[in-house]
Protein backbone atom coordinates (compact mmCIF):
# COMPACT_ATOMS: atom_id res chain seq x y z
CA UNK A 1 0.00 0.00 0.00
CA UNK A 2 1.38 3.35 -1.04
CA UNK A 3 0.91 6.45 1.11
CA UNK A 4 -0.57 9.31 -0.90
CA UNK A 5 -0.51 13.00 0.09
CA UNK A 6 -4.28 12.93 0.65
CA UNK A 7 -3.74 10.18 3.25
CA UNK A 8 -1.47 12.49 5.23
CA UNK A 9 -4.07 15.25 4.98
CA UNK A 10 -6.69 12.81 6.30
CA UNK A 11 -4.50 11.91 9.29
CA UNK A 12 -3.97 15.61 10.08
CA UNK A 13 -7.73 16.24 9.86
CA UNK A 14 -8.37 13.24 12.12
CA UNK A 15 -5.77 14.55 14.57
CA UNK A 16 -7.44 17.96 14.75
CA UNK A 17 -10.92 16.49 15.19
CA UNK A 18 -9.66 14.06 17.82
CA UNK A 19 -7.97 16.96 19.66
CA UNK A 20 -11.23 18.90 19.65
CA UNK A 21 -13.10 15.88 21.05
CA UNK A 22 -10.44 15.43 23.76
CA UNK A 23 -10.91 19.09 24.75
CA UNK A 24 -14.71 19.15 24.65
CA UNK A 25 -15.81 15.69 25.82
CA UNK A 26 -14.56 14.41 29.18
CA UNK A 27 -15.20 10.79 28.10
CA UNK A 28 -12.67 11.11 25.25
CA UNK A 29 -9.15 10.94 26.63
CA UNK A 30 -5.65 10.89 25.17
CA UNK A 31 -2.71 11.32 27.52
CA UNK A 32 -0.15 12.73 25.05
CA UNK A 33 0.06 14.30 21.63
CA UNK A 34 1.97 11.29 20.31
CA UNK A 35 -0.83 8.98 21.43
CA UNK A 36 -3.34 11.27 19.70
CA UNK A 37 -1.27 11.09 16.50
CA UNK A 38 -1.02 7.29 16.68
CA UNK A 39 -4.77 7.10 17.36
CA UNK A 40 -5.41 9.27 14.28
CA UNK A 41 -3.27 6.90 12.17
CA UNK A 42 -5.12 3.89 13.60
CA UNK A 43 -8.46 5.57 12.87
CA UNK A 44 -7.32 6.27 9.30
CA UNK A 45 -6.40 2.63 8.69
CA UNK A 46 -9.54 1.20 10.31
CA UNK A 47 -11.91 3.67 8.65
CA UNK A 48 -10.36 3.07 5.21
CA UNK A 49 -10.88 -0.66 5.73
CA UNK A 50 -14.47 -0.13 6.88
CA UNK A 51 -15.21 2.17 3.91
CA UNK A 52 -13.80 -0.44 1.54
CA UNK A 53 -16.04 -3.14 3.06
CA UNK A 54 -19.10 -0.86 2.96
CA UNK A 55 -18.49 0.03 -0.70
CA UNK A 56 -18.23 -3.65 -1.60
CA UNK A 57 -21.46 -4.47 0.20
CA UNK A 58 -23.30 -1.55 -1.41
CA UNK A 59 -21.95 -2.67 -4.81
CA UNK A 60 -23.31 -6.16 -4.17
CA UNK A 61 -26.67 -4.70 -3.16
CA UNK A 62 -26.85 -2.72 -6.40
CA UNK A 63 -25.76 -5.64 -8.56
CA UNK A 64 -27.92 -8.21 -6.77
CA UNK A 65 -30.25 -9.98 -9.14
CA UNK A 66 -32.65 -11.47 -6.60
CA UNK A 67 -34.34 -10.08 -3.52
CA UNK A 68 -32.66 -12.70 -1.37
CA UNK A 69 -29.17 -11.58 -2.41
CA UNK A 70 -30.09 -7.96 -1.77
CA UNK A 71 -31.65 -8.77 1.60
CA UNK A 72 -28.57 -10.68 2.74
CA UNK A 73 -26.31 -7.81 1.70
CA UNK A 74 -28.55 -5.24 3.41
CA UNK A 75 -28.38 -7.35 6.58
CA UNK A 76 -24.58 -7.45 6.26
CA UNK A 77 -24.50 -3.66 5.87
CA UNK A 78 -26.71 -3.23 8.94
CA UNK A 79 -24.25 -5.39 10.91
CA UNK A 80 -21.17 -3.59 9.57
CA UNK A 81 -22.42 -0.11 10.48
CA UNK A 82 -22.47 -0.53 14.28
CA UNK A 83 -19.82 -3.24 14.14
CA UNK A 84 -17.29 -0.78 12.75
CA UNK A 85 -17.73 1.48 15.79
CA UNK A 86 -17.21 -1.45 18.15
CA UNK A 87 -14.16 -2.47 16.12
CA UNK A 88 -12.68 1.03 16.55
CA UNK A 89 -13.31 0.94 20.31
CA UNK A 90 -11.73 -2.49 20.71
CA UNK A 91 -8.69 -1.77 18.55
CA UNK A 92 -7.96 1.49 20.40
CA UNK A 93 -8.31 -0.32 23.73
CA UNK A 94 -6.07 -3.12 22.52
CA UNK A 95 -3.40 -0.82 21.06
CA UNK A 96 -3.25 1.89 23.73
CA UNK A 97 -4.94 0.47 26.84
CA UNK A 98 -6.11 3.10 29.32
CA UNK A 99 -3.91 5.84 27.82
CA UNK A 100 -6.52 6.52 25.10
CA UNK A 101 -10.27 6.28 25.58
CA UNK A 102 -12.78 7.26 22.94
CA UNK A 103 -15.79 7.17 25.25
CA UNK A 104 -18.74 4.91 24.68
CA UNK A 105 -20.62 3.84 21.59
CA UNK A 106 -22.41 7.18 21.10
CA UNK A 107 -19.22 9.23 21.56
CA UNK A 108 -17.33 7.06 19.07
CA UNK A 109 -20.23 7.18 16.60
CA UNK A 110 -20.29 10.98 16.84
CA UNK A 111 -16.50 11.09 16.49
CA UNK A 112 -16.56 8.93 13.36
CA UNK A 113 -19.38 10.95 11.77
CA UNK A 114 -17.49 14.20 12.43
CA UNK A 115 -14.26 12.63 11.12
CA UNK A 116 -15.97 11.62 7.87
CA UNK A 117 -17.61 15.05 7.47
CA UNK A 118 -14.32 16.87 8.11
CA UNK A 119 -12.50 14.54 5.72
CA UNK A 120 -15.07 15.14 2.98
CA UNK A 121 -15.00 18.90 3.51
CA UNK A 122 -11.21 19.02 3.34
CA UNK A 123 -11.13 16.91 0.18
CA UNK A 124 -13.72 19.16 -1.49
CA UNK A 125 -11.73 22.22 -0.43
CA UNK A 126 -8.53 20.76 -1.90
CA UNK A 127 -10.29 19.78 -5.15
CA UNK A 128 -11.68 23.28 -5.49
CA UNK A 129 -8.31 24.92 -4.87
CA UNK A 130 -6.59 22.59 -7.37
CA UNK A 131 -9.27 23.28 -9.98
CA UNK A 132 -9.01 27.06 -9.59
CA UNK A 133 -5.22 27.20 -9.66
CA UNK A 134 -3.74 24.10 -11.26
CA UNK A 135 -0.09 23.68 -10.48
CA UNK A 136 2.11 23.65 -13.58
CA UNK A 137 3.84 20.35 -14.00
CA UNK A 138 7.00 20.02 -15.96
CA UNK A 139 7.11 17.24 -18.45
CA UNK A 140 10.38 15.41 -18.94
CA UNK A 141 9.46 14.76 -22.54
CA UNK A 142 9.61 18.04 -24.52
CA UNK A 143 7.22 16.70 -27.16
CA UNK A 144 4.50 16.43 -24.46
CA UNK A 145 5.10 19.92 -23.14
CA UNK A 146 2.42 22.49 -23.97
CA UNK A 147 5.16 24.97 -24.98
CA UNK A 148 6.99 22.52 -27.25
CA UNK A 149 10.44 23.97 -26.61
CA UNK A 150 13.11 22.44 -28.78
CA UNK A 151 16.14 20.85 -27.20
CA UNK A 152 19.12 19.89 -29.30
CA UNK A 153 21.01 21.20 -32.31
CA UNK A 154 19.53 24.02 -34.37
CA UNK A 155 17.17 23.11 -37.20
CA UNK A 156 18.71 22.43 -40.58
CA UNK A 157 17.38 22.98 -44.10
CA UNK A 158 18.55 21.69 -47.42
CA UNK A 159 20.45 24.03 -49.65
CA UNK A 160 20.25 21.74 -52.66
CA UNK A 161 19.03 18.23 -53.38
CA UNK A 162 22.16 16.41 -52.12
CA UNK A 163 21.88 13.86 -49.30
CA UNK A 164 25.09 14.73 -47.47
CA UNK A 165 25.15 16.56 -44.16
CA UNK A 166 27.65 19.12 -45.47
CA UNK A 167 24.96 20.31 -47.86
CA UNK A 168 22.77 21.55 -44.96
CA UNK A 169 22.75 25.07 -43.65
CA UNK A 170 21.58 26.11 -40.21
CA UNK A 171 18.40 28.14 -39.96
CA UNK A 172 18.98 31.30 -38.02
CA UNK A 173 16.72 34.17 -37.30
CA UNK A 174 17.95 37.38 -38.86
CA UNK A 175 19.53 39.75 -36.35
CA UNK A 176 18.90 43.39 -37.26
CA UNK A 177 21.93 44.53 -35.19
CA UNK A 178 24.38 42.34 -37.07
CA UNK A 179 26.26 43.68 -40.12
CA UNK A 180 26.41 41.31 -43.11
Amino acid sequence: MRIRPIDLVDVLVYLVVLGVFVQLLPAVLSETFLLSLLTAVLLKVVLELVLWVKKRIVGRIRSGTTRTVRAVNVAALVLVLPGSKLLVLELVALAFGDAVQLGGFLAVTTLIVVLMLARGAMRRLLERSEGANPSPRRSRDPSRSPHRCRVGPPRMRRVDGANTRSRFATLRSPNPHQNP
